[in-house]
């Protein structure tokens, strides 16, 4: 059973929202289409969401819990925890720990290169390549018959001893990088986005768990959570950390205000700019950044987005171009209707009735 795939993304445009989220505003919002939403949602309609939460210009406006969550409750949002490795990455270039996305992989790794499949390729590959999902190696969670499938690697010990090993991926049945707008072939593979971990935790020289704490979730007050690990007992930042709902909120609050939370920049802004523009095309009409989706959302008027998102129908989503913040959380998991069903509280729902308030 698939932990970690999906097949749904998110564009950024240029909006500054530097509050804290205010909860003052709660449920105030007299608004017919969120009206109709909430009921849609509380009859069923929408299989297995377990919140909803929306906040325009730092305002929190709705908050809402299904099938028996509340607002205490931490959510498995499967994938959408792999954007941490991004956020943390910004953070220890903004510290000095990396130089650059640039950077090439094995400059972190304690690691000689790697017995299985050896190639001096591998030595070129850089963070920017496991951020986006584009790496050389053969790994794409949606192909079973691929090497680095997430469910081999599930079954192995040493998850980033498992990523270097793979063989060079050929490019048979795909175009070649440079044939590709943006010059690279998108790959969703977990496996990458799991050795972040490990290249930040060499790069800070401390347990990249207790590095997030320090540097990201204690300046947000993010305090009540449940950290994955992977059996090497290093953070799992190819997803399955929960948290609550408002502390998702809190998290892409902090994107959209580029990286500045409570007067301090916890994440320089021009990383939030990189990571939130398109590095790759994942599939037609959809794009990616560093762990971040790019699409857009509306049905009359069409707007821009970044997401974090993750098997089940989860979503924690910015539209810059309205302040607008988004949290839907659900357990649909390996449900193929799992992201129609959010993507369409967005298009129906969510954002006409923001831009009404414009």
């Amino acid at each position: 059973m698939s932990k970690c795939t999906i097949l749904m993304c998110f564009l950024l445009v240029g909006h500054l929202v530097t509050a804290q989220l205010n909860f003052s505003k709660v449920n105030s919002l007299n608004n017919v289409l969120l009206k109709k939403m909430d009921s849609t949602v509380n009859a069923g309609t929408y299989e297995k969401i377990t919140s909803i939460l929306i906040a325009k210009d730092g305002d929190v406006l709705f908050e809402r819990y299904y099938n028996g969550k509340d607002m205490n409750a931490k959510h498995n949002t499967r994938s959408a925890t792999k954007t941490m490795a991004t956020l943390l990455t910004g953070i220890a270039i903004k510290k000095g720990f990396i130089q650059s996305e640039k950077d090439k992989i094995f400059s972190y790794l304690k690691r000689t290169l790697p017995l299985h499949n050896p190639d001096k390729r591998k030595l070129e590959i850089s963070i920017e390549d496991l951020l986006t999902m584009s790496s050389i190696l053969e790994c794409d969670d949606n192909n079973s018959f691929s090497r680095g499938n997430e469910e081999r690697m599930y079954l192995i010990e040493d998850w980033t001893k498992f990523f270097v090993n793979l063989p060079i991926r050929s490019y048979t049945f795909n175009p070649k990088p440079q044939e590709l707008p943006y010059g690279r072939s998108f790959s969703y593979c977990s496996a990458g986005a799991a050795t972040m971990a490990e290249v930040v935790e060499s790069a800070v020289k401390m347990k990249v768990d207790a590095f997030a704490k320090k540097e990201l979730l204690k300046p947000l007050g993010i305090r009540d959570y449940k950290l994955d690990y992977t059996p090497n007992n290093i953070l799992n930042t190819a997803g399955g950390s929960e948290y609550r709902s408002r502390d998702f909120l809190k998290l892409i609050q902090l994107c959209l205000n580029k990286g500045k939370w409570n007067g301090k920049q916890l994440i320089p802004a021009s990383w939030i700019a990189k990571a939130t523009t398109p590095k790759v095309e994942a599939f037609e009409g959809m794009k990616y950044g560093y762990l971040f989706w790019l699409v857009d959302f509306g049905e009359q008027k069409k707007v821009s987005t970044f997401a974090m998102a993750g098997n089940g129908g989860n979503k924690v989503i910015a539209c810059p171009e309205l302040g607008l913040t988004v949290v839907m959380t659900a357990t649909n998991y390996n449900n193929g209707r799992a992201h129609r069903y959010t993507n369409e509280l967005m298009n129906k729902f969510i954002v006409p009735a923001v831009l009404k308030m414009d």
